[in-house]
């Protein structure tokens, strides 16, 4: 796949600006999503500021780790939900359970940083074996179908929605996706230089356009159904205008475990283990799949350079200090590979400057707002295309792979239907999410169907 622009390039600086606005727009919303969802089940109050603020500065140590080689953005992890979860329902105090954020965090960072020396020592080769195209492409295809759910969800188009929702609302959050995605895609496909490049600024602007004229046409009717876009977090700014309700100071993870450690036992401190060691292990996993991915999108090998190990500390390393200001762990984010691969945009200043843009950003509050009025129906739109661009190239990756031999077709089938099926597999807080699942059964099948011979 031909960049327009390739890993070293660093585009003009007014382009670079738009180009990372756009990736950032790409990982927002899941960025954002982790700390509200842990705040829905355990009623505690993690800042999704700080958490933007922990995306942007993990992503910078990821990129000094990797030496500026590998072109992707460090968002929050979903798979450490439980974990951060258990941190809080096992605390005695609201502080003990973020200073429990940044041990866990601190924990699972660690386990990369273990992995990394022992490949360092090693070396790569043995991924191969144990992981060719046969395991990986279907697995890179699974991280993509996985996220399908989410996309239509968003998009409003599935029964939970027509089950619990006026339909009228429901079509109108369709229409609004489905104007965001094709807005995206004749822009990517017919568009000038620019339009190629910010395909997604250009969607989410035009769903946005769709979604407030339907807002102003259901305030004239008063009918809310029409009503798909909430302002309140704009208006509520110009209620009490003060410079200080412009930029204000996230609430930072270690500020609020000041206090805690006086209360911090070794039960508690093993309770935490066990949440958080597991799950780092089969984000390990995910972490190999997604390189691999973007491996092929860039046509640079990034296990081989800036080498496993070095994007392994940078993921792990990244991980713990964005937990430390954001309260989450980080990892790869599928939403930036498949916005590299559609923008044909690889470069990694790029990526630099969404991280300082996200940062920056995070202490602006009326940016934040704005942000956060895009409604779920446009993101949905996006993420048809970005989790559809995931999936592909995933398939793209089993091209030269033999499926007439049913040794590949039987590795193939078993790794599709385990992630596709949503294969879940929980052991006490430790939850193997489908794709690691998958890409278990895969390397296990690979492995026990390796070992026969040829035919003569």
């Amino acid at each position: 796949m031909k960049m327009i622009y390739d890993v070293k390039d660093r585009p003009k600086f007014p382009s670079i600006l738009v180009f990372a606005f756009q990736q950032l727009l790409a990982i927002m919303a899941a960025t954002i999503a982790v700390p509200m969802i842990v705040n829905q089940a355990t009623g505690s109050e993690m800042s999704t500021s700080a958490a933007l603020f922990g995306a942007g500065i993990g992503t910078l140590v990821y990129v000094a780790f990797t030496r500026a080689k590998s072109p992707v953005f460090l968002g929050s992890s979903f798979a450490f939900l439980g974990s951060m979860m258990t941190a809080f329902a096992g605390a005695a105090t609201a502080a003990l359970g973020y200073f429990a954020l940044i041990i866990g965090a601190a924990m699972a960072g660690l386990v990369y940083v273990v992995i990394a020396l022992i490949v360092k020592a090693v070396g790569v080769k043995w991924i191969a074996k144990i992981m060719p195209a046969v395991v990986i492409g279907p697995t890179v295809a699974i991280i993509g179908l996985s996220l399908a759910g989410n996309a239509i969800g968003d998009l409003g188009a599935n029964d939970a929605n027509f089950a619990d929702g006026d339909p009228l609302n429901v079509y109108i959050k369709i229409i609004c996706g489905l104007v965001t995605l094709a807005v995206t895609m004749l822009c990517s496909v017919y568009g000038k230089r620019m339009g190629k490049l910010i395909p997604f600024i250009i969607g989410i602007l035009a769903g946005y356009a769709a979604a407030s004229c339907f807002y102003v046409i259901g305030n004239i009717t008063s009918n809310d159904a029409l009503k798909v876009i909430d302002y309140t977090a704009i208006t509520s700014l110009f209620q009490n205008v003060k410079l200080e309700s412009f930029i204000s100071l996230p609430d930072f993870t270690f500020l609020k475990a000041f206090g805690s450690f006086d209360k911090f036992d070794i039960s508690y401190f093993g309770t935490i283990a066990v949440a958080y060691i597991p799950v780092a292990f089969v984000v390990f996993a995910e972490h190999i799949a997604d390189h691999k991915n973007l491996s092929s999108i860039i046509e640079k090998d990034l296990l081989e350079d800036p080498g496993l190990s070095n994007t392994l500390l940078g993921d792990g390393v990244g991980s713990m200090v964005g937990a430390f200001f954001g309260g989450c762990p980080n990892t790869t984010y599928g939403e930036s590979v498949g916005c590299v691969a559609i923008t044909k945009n690889a470069s990694v200043a790029t990526i630099i400057v969404t991280a300082i843009e996200a940062m920056l950003i995070s202490f602006i509050t009326p940016f934040v707002a704005f942000l956060s009025t895009i409604p779920s129906c446009v993101m949905g739109g996006v993420c048809v295309a970005l989790y559809g661009f995931i999936a592909v190239s995933g398939l793209k990756m089993l091209q030269k792979v033999d499926l007439d031999d049913n040794r590949n077709l039987f590795t193939a089938s078993v790794i599709l239907i385990a992630g596709v099926g949503g294969m879940v597999l929980k052991f006490g807080d430790v939850t193997i999410t489908e794709v690691a699942c998958a890409l278990i059964l895969g390397i296990l099948t690979n492995v026990m169907l390796g070992r026969k011979k040829k035919d003569k």
